[in-house]
């Protein structure tokens, strides 16, 4: 365990590196920060923490660098997430409000969370298996042709074109899609096949083709293999990066969807959840020199999917954990009132 006086130099070495991007010397720490203490202590302190792992020398006669060890134990240190100002606030709400469906909403967040932070936003569109059903329409698109839209809670949307035998009324229509959205409001995705096992029964005879036909894809559309949709943005800030490993491996794993699945984490049970995977943490190899910080957003306690940036292991954690969670609120709060 270290003292309280070796986590503060540690933590001021983290924080001059992240600054600076130059490494850190003891006579720097003595100049820019008030820690009580004569330079031979502080040179004594970063011998132990760099014989603990904590810090590393990357030349001889140079100054000392975080290692993925230390900025770990500066983010579990950490006191406070850094707040976002009243004015950023009010321009998060304003910016994300202004959003007329769900894909201008994820939009919005991923080119938002990659502006604020000036890292590589990754945002996860919600889960079908974490939504419950808000409306069914049905709409015909030709004699023997209908549109069947789904609509979740979450904003998503799924259509789908049904093919019919026969022609179908307009008021038979409006009976089916009745029945539909009686059955269906409110109803989990998982649960549909349950609540609408009898309404074809509850159909005029020589409409309960159509209503098979209708329900046959309702059916297929839920129990689809839907590879969950991720989108990135803000990939051209990592140029700036001096990365350890090369940026076309980094950049060529931000290409692979079930690769950003990995990177943003397993959907838990709390949108509340903020975590951070620091360098060898980080699952995939090519992304072994970079960090992820991430969140999941929601309704109410519910979690339908996960947001967060990715950058250098050297970024601004307090200011980008503070970004990444207040972004995942205002996201939740928009899906709660669409």
């Amino acid at each position: 365990m270290l003292d309280d006086r070796k986590l503060a130099v540690l933590r001021a070495i983290v924080e001059d590196y992240v600054s600076t991007n130059e490494p850190v010397g003891s006579k720097a720490l003595v100049e820019r920060h008030n820690l009580g203490v004569s330079p031979a202590t502080i040179r004594n302190d970063m011998a132990v923490l760099e014989e603990q792992g904590y810090i590393a020398q990357p030349h001889t006669s140079a100054g000392r660098i975080p290692t993925d060890k230390g900025y770990r134990l500066f983010v579990d240190r950490l006191s406070t997430v850094k707040p976002l100002s009243a004015a950023e606030r009010r321009a998060i709400e304003t910016f994300l409000s202004g959003a007329y469906d769900l894909d201008d909403v994820v939009g919005r967040t991923v080119r938002l969370l990659a502006q604020l932070t000036r890292q590589v936003a990754v945002v996860q569109y919600p889960s079908l298996t974490r939504s419950s059903v808000r409306h069914v329409e049905l709409v015909p698109v030709a004699a023997q042709r209908l549109l069947l839209v789904l609509i979740t809670n979450t904003g998503r949307v799924e259509q789908r074109v049904i093919e019919t035998i026969g022609e179908i009324s307009e008021d038979s229509i409006a009976h089916l899609r009745a029945l539909l959205n009686t059955c269906l409001d409110g109803c989990w995705l998982g649960d549909v096949p349950t609540a609408v096992a009898d309404l074809p029964a509850q159909v005029p005879a020589e409409d309960r083709p159509v209503a098979a036909a209708v329900l046959s894809v309702l059916l297929e559309t839920l129990v689809e293999n839907h590879d969950e949709k991720i989108v990135f943005a803000g990939a051209a800030n990592l140029a700036a990066v001096d990365f350890s490993q090369g940026l076309r491996q980094i950049l060529e794993a931000l290409e692979e969807q079930v690769v950003l699945m990995r990177l943003l984490g397993e959907v838990g049970d709390s949108s509340n959840t903020l975590t951070v995977r620091i360098g060898t943490e980080n699952p995939d190899e090519g992304l072994q020199s970079t960090s992820v910080v991430a969140a999941g957003y929601g309704v109410g306690n519910q979690t339908l999917a996960r947001l967060g940036v990715l950058g250098p292991t050297r970024m601004d954690y307090p200011g980008t954990m503070g970004a990444v969670r207040a972004v995942a609120r205002y996201v939740g709060q928009i899906l709660a009132e669409s």
